[in-house]
């Protein structure tokens, strides 16, 4: 079917610009709405981690160590792309003059707080994975989820704040509500298992699904606030935030 068709290579076509997966070269790939399939790549890319973080535990790797090396392979898989745009939104963010915000966000070299914000990142990621003591792979896997869905968000719901740029043509093919929504119920759906699995822990489940949708939302928000709009960099920046707060909030609640 024709319509199939198309899907699967809209899919694939997500697959390549979002990761660094290696896949045979595929002729007809269909970039224009990408979007949508944010989301889903989030899930995958979650799974695959998680299936990394199992093999360095068999091969008896510290829980510090591995948690290290799993954040380092998550940056590597997606290229650094969202990684890139955190660090350029926090060096534009830096300068108090809102008119010079874009062109120092648009310098490719990266300043102070750029290198900072790296920092803080890879650190609180490293950290709070490192503490989590149940669910470990379900949590990167809708971390990377919920990160991508508040992409999703503030692609279809705020202004894109330059008339070209990589982040332009996911503006001009979005869908809404469409394009959201099927994001949304799919980790919804995750969540549902999850609080099905938890047991006694279903208060975790619970407050994890609301954490995931409440900061997708609201880290969105507060760059659109801070600009005006949004650029291909907050959308990496909204990602990176919202997987780094989700993997603390999980590692509180696993505790609570």
């Amino acid at each position: 079917m024709k319509w199939l068709d198309q899907f699967g290579r809209s899919f694939l076509a997500a697959i390549v610009f979002y990761t660094c997966l290696p896949l045979p070269r595929i002729r007809g790939l269909r970039f224009d709405r990408l979007a949508r399939f944010a989301p889903a790549i989030g899930l995958l890319l979650g799974l695959l981690l998680s299936f990394a973080d199992e093999g360095l535990q068999l091969c008896r790797i510290p829980v510090l160590s591995r948690s290290a090396l799993v954040v380092a392979l998550w940056i590597f898989v997606t290229g650094g792309l969202h990684f890139d745009g955190a660090m350029d939104t926090a060096d534009g963010l830096a300068v108090p003059d809102r008119d010079r915000r874009l062109q120092v966000m648009q310098d490719s070299h990266s300043g102070a707080y750029g290198v900072m914000a790296a920092v803080v990142i890879f650190s609180l990621k490293t950290l709070a994975l490192s503490e989590i003591t149940s669910f470990r792979g379900l949590g990167l896997i809708l971390g990377a989820g919920w990160g991508r869905w508040g992409q999703v968000m503030a692609i279809a719901l705020y202004p894109y704040l330059k008339s070209e740029g990589k982040g332009a043509f996911h503006k001009q093919n979005i869908r809404c509500p469409q394009d959201a929504i099927g994001g949304f119920l799919l980790l919804i759906g995750i969540s549902l298992l999850h609080i099905s699995l938890s047991g006694e822990k279903w208060g975790m489940a619970v407050g994890t699904a609301i954490a995931g949708l409440v900061l997708a939302i609201a880290i969105g928000y507060w760059f659109n606030r801070q600009l005006g709009g949004q650029t291909g960099d907050t959308y990496g920046a909204i990602v990176e935030w919202t997987e780094t707060f989700y993997l603390c909030i999980f590692t509180f609640l696993s505790h609570w």
